[in-house]
């Protein structure tokens, strides 16, 4: 089975800036702790009364020590604001400045009794959070190494009392405090890339959704509680006709279509009211609305869904007829074999009776008929196996001229019979050039059947335009004939459907198959000054 496993459109990684001031961060916090921290120490022996006992035993020491420090501090401060120098080896100095200031305070104060040693704990952790890894055990290490040299130092000396015992409990305190700030900080990184990861997908998802919302063929609008746009897809706005895209949001609905602002609140007011189809005043197709409400909260909005009422017509018939294409197909392919010996009996008959005129008339019935049938088979046959299309680019100007070289010298007309326009002249169209001929080719014998001779003008004319107000190109096929009654019209692109004597009614249905395979769109439209005209609407994308 093939992998199916979606690709990220974007990973934690890709988000170096994010990364860098999120380990940056909390170096500052604990820098800011320093800073506040050296400056009680440095208040401390201005004001002796605030904190008698800090630097009562070396003055000189605890003086330097806090000044250090706080200068120290202030010059990390401006190191980190400017990212002059690298994370973890301001990091390592800063732990090891700590370690080392600290232990000298808590000497200059007293020693461990102090409990200045527990300022050591506090610098551990933070710079262990911070680090993480082996580096926490280090930095534990190396403090409880200098906790015990001071201790030794101490030792040496006469007037301090060197206490080992409380420096190995504050030993193993900074071990502890390590392996517990290891272990948070683990968790903590474990958090935030979850977090992150979960963020990405989030964004991810929004980013898949509103990719399929704008390729859906459906119309989605999305309206608050004040019936102002917060979201309309590609489709709504190809269907609704609008002019431009960019500025609909935030727009009341009835400013851009009254008509569904009108049923939105019939249906806000009554939620079993029934949508009605309407036809938008910019739009050119009748769209059906469907809507729902977003959430429980009234606040919350409501969803609207258009469709095309064509295009889910045309559905339903393609849904209807293909069964009836798999029936007729093989009621066609079993009548075969019967007409086939009913023609054959027809010519051996008619070699036998030729000196029969009464006979030879029946005969020339039984010929004309059995045609008409095969015909009738061979269209259907056609129909149930046509080939599935491929589209392809055609400039219409010079295949038109090649077409109509070709369908004259086939039908034995005139050159001025059929006469072409193309507006502009450089007008392509995507479609599968077999499929257009074989349209173009029955339209136009359609129309010179029913077309009459008038001096002076052409018995078919072929006009290529764009659509008003989009790109859609569109092709008329128009004659001079009598044209179709109503009551007819709307029946002409039924399979079957004929008013002639001879001919098998699957013509124009073939061809307004043909169309919609393509999609493109066959209709009629009746000539005010008599004839017939039908129009060809390709898609929009073949321009």
């Amino acid at each position: 089975m093939p992998d199916i496993t979606p690709t990220p459109i974007a990973t934690p990684y890709d988000l170096p800036g994010m990364d860098k001031e999120r380990i940056w961060r909390p170096l500052e916090y604990l820098n800011f702790y320093r800073l506040i921290l050296s400056a009680i120490f440095v208040g401390s022996f201005l004001f002796t009364t605030f904190l008698p006992l800090l630097g009562s035993f070396n003055p000189e020491l605890f003086q330097v020590a806090s000044i250090s420090y706080l200068v120290a501090a202030l010059s990390a401060s401006v190191i980190i604001h400017g990212r002059w120098v690298g994370f973890k080896a301001l990091t390592y100095s800063l732990a090891l400045l700590d370690t080392i200031v600290l232990t000298l305070l808590m000497h200059a104060s007293g020693g461990i009794e102090t409990g200045l040693g527990m300022l050591i704990v506090v610098a551990i952790a933070g710079n262990s959070l911070i680090l993480g890894g082996r580096a926490a055990n280090l930095l534990a290490a190396i403090a409880a190494i200098a906790i015990l040299g001071e201790q030794v130092y101490v030792a040496f000396h006469p007037d301090m009392k060197a206490g080992f015992t409380q420096a190995g409990i504050l030993g193993a305190t900074l071990f502890a405090t390590a392996f517990l700030a290891h272990v948070l900080s683990t968790r903590i990184r474990e958090s935030e890339e979850l977090a992150k990861q979960r963020g990405v997908d989030l964004a991810n998802l929004a980013q898949l959704n509103q990719h399929v919302l704008q390729r859906m063929q459906s119309g989605i609008i999305v309206v608050d509680a004040n019936n102002r746009i917060r979201l309309m897809n590609e489709s709504a706005w190809h269907m609704l006709g609008l002019p431009t895209m960019g500025g609909t949001s935030n727009k009341s609905l009835s400013t851009v279509s009254p008509e569904l602002a009108e049923q939105l609140s019939s249906w806000l007011a009554d939620k079993r009211t029934k949508p009605e189809a309407f036809k938008p005043s910019a739009g050119t197709v009748d769209l059906l609305p469907k809507m729902t409400t977003l959430g429980t909260d009234a606040r919350a909005g409501t969803l609207i869904f258009l469709e095309d009422t064509v295009r889910m017509e045309q559905q339903a018939q393609q849904m209807k007829l293909a069964s009836l294409g798999q029936l007729t197909a093989s009621i066609a392919h079993e009548i075969r074999n019967p007409l086939g010996a009913i023609s054959h009996a027809e010519q051996l008959l008619a070699e036998g009776s030729e000196e029969n005129p009464e006979n030879k008339r029946l005969l020339e019935i039984i010929h004309t008929n059995t045609l008409r049938v095969n015909n009738i088979i061979e269209n259907v046959l056609q129909l149930s196996r046509r080939d599935r299309s491929v589209p392809e680019q055609i400039p219409l100007e010079d295949w038109l001229a090649s077409f109509s070289r070709e369908f004259i010298q086939s039908q034995g007309c005139d050159m001025n019979d059929i006469r072409i326009s193309i507006e502009p002249t450089d007008i392509s169209i995507f479609m599968d050039t077999t499929h257009l001929h074989q349209v173009l080719w029955n339209l136009c014998q359609n129309g010179l059947r029913y077309s009459v001779d008038i001096p002076n003008q052409a018995r078919l004319q072929i006009n290529v335009s764009l659509a008003p107000h989009s790109t859609k190109p569109v092709q008329d096929v128009i004659d001079n004939g009598p044209g179709i009654e109503p009551s007819i019209a709307q029946h002409i692109f039924e399979p079957f459907f004929t008013t002639g004597s001879s001919g098998s009614g699957l013509g124009l249905y073939i061809s307004s198959e043909l169309c919609s395979s393509n999609n493109a769109r066959l209709s009629y439209i009746p000539v005010p000054t008599g004839g017939s005209c039908f129009r060809i609407e390709f898609d929009e994308n073949s321009a």
